[in-house]
């Protein structure tokens, strides 16, 4: 905060300096300051900070302009520039008068409302108001609306004018519960008594057609109200419950940005005097975010059929588009699983592993490995699942039958970091800033322990993922080795703290794709050998504390995805999801 002078001199009998003292301590913020330098000072003191409370301003420069002095009085000019943030500027020119101080040998400011402002009236305040910005469309990727303003009610009950508070909620919880199955007359009782005397409490927020279905049976209750608003909404509830919100925040700050401003003279009522200022709304472009919405909706519909929490993550390999992420119900009630969810990736990580094997130039897709039925890595027995023994076996076939055993004698002889490395080509432990979702890329911490790199390489071990951060390991077999930057919302790029990783090496991916295609059509994932030309790996995460996580990583044509459903206790549910969703979409 500052103030130009145009001249200097020493406070006393110059009203130029008495003029500097005010602005400076009005532009500081100093209230009680600068009303002392006036001939009201409590009056002064009270509006300045009323102003300064209203406003907000995160810079305030006042610049001394023209003095005028006679025997008994003298005048002031000054500009003045508002910083209010968000690149909102208010300026204006102002004037003042100055008297004789009755006690010392100086001047005082005359004070008025018009000291702050010429426009500002006698009993008159400053406000800010917002003018809100129009919204604009909300589109998938092939520009249907996704996200439309629609009108909902809010179901609100006060107690103080509910006279029977026990039969209201019950009548409430009857008629919401449809919609809400955590809505019950407990939660509303104990809602409304939280609330402060005088205030509704929100029951329920509800789409204009529910709420009238149920209309008839809460309309007349005593204490419930139905205040109206309008707000950003999917096609329908439950459509894409992990992407709209974000993305909905995104659109807030973006209306929020353009938003216009007025300045207003109001009355202690806050009646509006005058507008002392405005700046009209900037247009918003719309919004097009990279959502299939077929993608979205044969994957909702395939993880829907499953009891246990179930998710897909779908990725579009040549672009990193995010073209959907579905959960069902059981696991939306745990959070975003599907794109912040800590899980073992079990077998279907092998795909990392079978990728820093080959680089490692330690194998070949042919090598002759051993699949015991189990294996000692220092004082870890390592089994394979079913203690399955499949002896002496080229690497491809070791992957296409998942053996763990194998994958397990790999990653021990790998360095370090070698399943770190290898991992990060693909996308996991990856630090993204997507504009619209929040997302974890999982971990692969380096490991100096050969016991511990064996049960990283059949993910296991410290190896965390979840069903985002597969999907990008499969895009990046479907892409020839590089990492596609996901990406949700098409004009914004996403941000990464690592930068960029080198790809793969072409022959080593080719290899990979090799090993998951014969995966489909000779392995573990055989029963989708009928959809077309796929390409994955299963897994299941034994050691998960869910009990065996179930996992299918994969990809066709132009779309990459990984299912997992928690607590499975193999990979079959996740490859009878993978396969509603691939029933569901064309074949590539």
């Amino acid at each position: 905060m500052a103030v130009l002078l145009a001249g200097c001199g020493l406070f006393g009998s110059d009203p130029r300096d008495a003029a500097a003292a005010f602005l400076d301590a009005l532009a500081k913020g100093d209230a009680a300051g600068a009303g002392r330098l006036t001939d009201q000072p409590v009056a002064a003191t009270e509006l300045i900070r009323q102003v300064r409370a209203e406003l907000k301003p995160q810079r305030v420069q006042l610049t001394v302009g023209e003095i005028r002095s006679g025997d008994r009085i003298a005048s002031a000019s000054f500009a003045a520039v508002w910083d209010l943030g968000r690149g909102r500027h208010w300026s204006y020119p102002g004037a003042f008068e100055l008297v004789p101080a009755n006690t010392t040998d100086g001047w005082l400011v005359r004070w008025s409302p018009a000291v702050l402002h010429p426009r500002l009236g006698a009993h008159q305040l400053v406000t800010l108001r917002e003018v809100p910005a129009e919204p604009a469309p909300v589109v998938d990727r092939a520009g249907t609306p996704l996200l439309t303003s629609q009108t909902v009610v809010t179901v609100a009950i006060d107690r103080s004018d509910t006279p029977d508070l026990d039969a209201a909620a019950a009548q409430l919880a009857s008629a919401l519960g449809r919609f809400d199955p955590q809505i019950t007359q407990q939660s509303i009782i104990a809602q409304a008594g939280a609330a402060l005397a005088g205030q509704s409490s929100a029951v329920a927020v509800l789409r204009e057609h529910d709420y009238e279905a149920v209309r008839d049976q809460i309309a007349e209750l005593p204490g419930v109200s139905f205040p109206t608003q309008q707000r950003l909404l999917g096609p329908d509830r439950d459509f894409a419950s992990q992407l709209l919100p974000g993305i909905r925040k995104v659109v807030e700050e973006q209306l929020e940005n353009a938003a216009g401003w007025r300045i207003v003279a109001v009355t202690a009522a806050e009646q509006e005097v005058e507008t002392l200022a405005t700046e009209q709304p900037r247009p918003v472009p719309t919004l097009t975010t990279t959502v299939d919405r077929a993608v979205q909706v044969a994957a909702e519909h395939a993880v829907d059929a499953v009891p246990n929490p179930a998710m897909i993550v779908a990725i579009q390999p040549s672009t990193g588009e995010i073209l959907g992420v579905a959960q069902n119900s059981a696991a939306d009630a745990q959070g975003a699983l599907s794109v912040t969810g800590r899980f073992p990736p079990g077998s279907a990580f092998k795909i990392v592993t079978a990728s820093a094997a080959l680089q490692s130039k330690q194998v070949t897709p042919n090598s002759p490995v051993a699949c015991p039925a189990t294996t000692s890595i220092g004082q870890r027995v390592i089994p394979n699942d079913n203690l399955v023994e499949l002896g002496t076996l080229p690497l491809h076939t070791a992957f296409a039958r998942s053996c763990d055993t194998t994958f397990a004698l790999l990653a021990a002889r790998l360095g370090t970091g070698a399943l770190t490395d290898a991992a990060h080509q693909m996308g996991i432990g990856m630090d993204y800033d997507i504009a619209g979702v929040t997302t974890f890329t999982g971990q692969v911490p380096p490991a100096e322990s050969m016991v511990r790199r064996a049960e990283n390489g059949f993910g296991q071990g410290r190896v965390l993922a979840n069903p985002f951060s597969m999907a990008l390991v499969a895009s990046t077999v479907a892409a020839g080795g590089r990492l596609p930057t996901p990406i949700l919302i098409r004009g914004v790029p996403t941000q990464t703290a690592l930068g960029p990783v080198p790809p793969v090496p072409r022959e080593v991916i080719d290899a990979v794709r090799a090993m998951m295609r014969e995966a489909v059509t000779q392995g573990t994932a055989e029963s989708l050998v009928g959809q077309g030309q796929l390409f994955g790996k299963t897994g299941t995460a034994e050691g998960s504390p869910t009990g065996g996580d179930g996992w299918f990583v994969g990809f066709r044509g132009d779309v990459a995805f990984a299912t997992l459903v928690v607590g499975a206790g193999s990979a079959s549910p996740a490859l009878d999801v993978s396969g509603r969703l691939l029933s569901a979409l064309a074949p590539a």
